[in-house]
């Protein structure tokens, strides 16, 4: 239980990568130096020994169920938690590192589900591969399970999965019966004014936390994950409370100051009048794992703001 409640804490953290191209030649030639031999998992599968990750989430979950002493490398944008930092960098979605994968000799190397040319170039190694894909906040836990019974963790995993659930349950029982605001999740703009805005929409895991931490979302009838607004559809849907996410920023008060008053630049908008715009910062919004308790809370503290104990 310490690992949940470590990897629960809240953290900021994040900077882009830069591409790497590796040559055929030489990736055809790391792929024959093979990889180690895989233990036998309590579910009779094979356990792995030297897991790489790919993804923040998964990173996370296996460092939340105590599997992170098999972790011989993660992706670039890993930033949490801080022991993540020993760790080599093998690359991220759009820029793998193929000589580094498979250098380091990994028995399982879990992937994001769109990354077809890396899944054949390691399958041909013979090297086992955890296809990672996400949609809905309820993928979180279960890909929590399923992870943790791929590398013979199922019972930490198990644990892990059963705390986050009962903290969402916890939040949406505190929101249970409010008056639900109408609510716009912004999570891009151009900086300093309202251009390129880009927001939650009715599919994914964000949407479903807005929900869960009691609002109505709406954009919620565009079946997607995201929509890029114009000034005119913000007026249309009038949102009661405006949430605009800044993924691992720490912004200065003077920098929040100026770029909620932006936002002034729509008067008639019910959560520029009632002053109801939430800046907030943190990755935990856009790493779908075990802090997505953090987010709900945080969602839930500004939309209903009233005393806990109420």
């Amino acid at each position: 239980m310490a690992a949940v409640q470590k990897i629960l804490r809240p953290a900021l953290a994040g900077s882009r990568g830069i591409a790497r191209a590796v040559a055929a030649l030489v990736l055809l030639a790391v792929l024959a130096a093979g990889g180690s031999a895989p233990a036998q998992s309590r579910d009779g599968g094979s356990r792995p020994r030297r897991i790489i990750s790919l993804i923040p989430a998964t990173t996370e979950m296996l460092f939340a169920m105590g599997a992170n002493d098999r972790l011989v490398g993660v992706g670039n944008y890993d930033k949490f938690p801080p022991e993540v930092e020993r760790l080599p960098r093998v690359g991220g979605l759009i820029d793998p590192n193929r000589e580094a994968i498979l250098a380091l000799k990994p028995d399982l190397v879990i992937v994001y589900e769109t990354q077809t040319e890396l899944k054949t170039q390691l399958e041909r190694a013979g090297i086992p591969v955890f296809n990672y894909a996400h949609k809905g906040l309820p993928d979180i836990t279960a890909t929590i399970r399923t992870l943790g019974a791929r590398v013979g963790s199922a019972p930490e995993a198990e644990r892990v999965a059963t705390e986050i659930e009962r903290r969402l349950a916890v939040v949406r029982a505190r929101v249970a019966g409010a008056v639900r605001p109408k609510a716009l999740l912004v999570f891009s703009r151009e900086p300093g004014a309202l251009r390129q805005i880009n927001a939650s929409a009715g599919n994914g895991f964000l949407h479903d936390l807005l929900e869960l931490a009691g609002a109505n979302d709406v954009l919620s009838d565009l079946r997607r994950q995201s929509v890029t607004l114009s000034t005119e559809m913000i007026l249309t849907r009038a949102p009661d409370v405006i949430i605009e996410l800044h993924y691992g920023e720490s912004l200065r008060p003077d920098r929040i100051s100026a770029e909620r008053q932006v936002w002034k630049g729509l008067p008639s908008v019910p959560a520029v009048r009632s002053d109801r715009i939430y800046l907030m910062t943190g990755d935990e919004f856009v790493v779908p794992g075990p802090r997505i308790v953090l987010a709900a809370e945080r969602f839930a503290d500004a939309l209903h703001p009233e005393p806990r104990g109420r």
